[in-house]
């Protein structure tokens, strides 16, 4: 198996779950945003190669010629909004030629199927019902999700031309241990980092916008359990089904690093979703999946990781 973007922080931790079950795994990440570091387990069991490339540049085809991998998920993306509205030409590069320079290589290396990590957040825009099913109209309103969009076209086209196999998962926000408040740029990465630091949080707007917060070790196992040919040719959203206003989750990320729920409001931001929640009943009656972890566990989990993730760059 293959994982693009595996160094990353939802891509390390799949790596790591393959590895644990026993298969060989070879990671793609240009450690833009991803780092080495999170893939020292997985690295440690010799199973787990690595190489530092650009899924959109010429090296990527030769490696998937000499691993020959059966499955590949493709996590790899320039995964800032506001980046890509800053600089839509290179969040295309990465996100559009980058996926069919995956899903060409996948081909010529006869890949039997290509899991895509689409964004549920992105995709349908402002939904007109929630929760979001998959068959809502897809409105996106920033490059970054209109190159999703591309991508799950892409996907769907490669198949039907060469009889690949595929699967597209809508992620709702995935967060958890590993996320990086600076570069993938998750809300509770950025509030949970801050509060643990004793700096102040920032909310933009009035806090009543909401989000699908959905824990990774849940989304982990949405992807693997998509390898099953049971899922070929579909798409699915990939989210807890709970909607949480951002005001609601700095008060459980205060109560969690036992802090004072005190944020700062500041105007909205231009072209940030207000609301999204998904509905993934279709993942679960495909293939028996279901969210294990509630918000307040995850919270939880992420904050003890942040904590002890700073007790450890401290000591160094």
């Amino acid at each position: 198996m293959l994982v693009t973007g595996g160094a990353g922080f939802i891509g390390s931790h799949l790596a790591d779950k393959l590895v644990r079950d026993g298969h060989q795994v070879w990671v793609v990440d240009d450690l833009s945003t991803g780092r080495r570091e999170n893939l020292d387990a997985a690295e440690a069991t010799g199973r787990c190669p690595f190489a530092e490339l650009d899924v959109s540049g010429p090296h990527l085809a030769p490696l998937l010629m000499e691993s020959r991998p059966d499955v590949v998920f493709h996590l790899a993306a320039q995964m800032d909004v506001r980046k890509s509205v800053a600089d839509p030409l290179h969040d295309t590069r990465a996100n559009v030629l980058g996926t069919v320079n995956v899903l060409n290589a996948a081909v010529s290396a006869g890949t039997s199927k290509v899991v895509f990590a689409s964004s549920g957040g992105t995709v349908y825009g402002e939904p007109e019902t929630r929760p979001v099913r998959e068959d809502a109209p897809l409105r996106p309103s920033s490059p970054y999700g209109a190159a999703k969009v591309a991508g799950e076209t892409y996907v769907a086209a490669f198949g039907r031309l060469h009889g690949l196999a595929w699967t597209s998962l809508r992620l709702g926000n995935v967060y958890g241990p590993r996320q990086d408040p600076h570069g993938e740029a998750g809300v509770v990465a950025i509030f949970g980092n801050a509060m643990t630091a004793g700096q102040p949080t920032v909310i933009f707007g009035d806090g009543s916008s909401s989000r699908d917060y959905i824990y990774v070790d849940d989304v982990v196992t949405a992807l693997v359990a998509c390898t099953d040919a049971s899922t070929d040719g579909c798409v699915f959203n990939v989210g807890s089904g709970r909607e949480t206003g951002i005001r609601e989750l700095h008060t459980l990320l205060a109560a969690a690093c036992e802090v004072a729920d005190d944020p700062e409001f500041r105007p909205p931001r231009t072209g940030e979703l207000q609301h999204i929640v998904l509905d993934s009943r279709a993942l679960q009656n495909a293939t028996g999946w279901s969210p294990r972890t509630g918000l307040e566990d995850g919270l939880s989990h992420t904050v003890r990781w942040i904590a002890g993730s700073r007790s450890d760059l401290a000591r160094g």
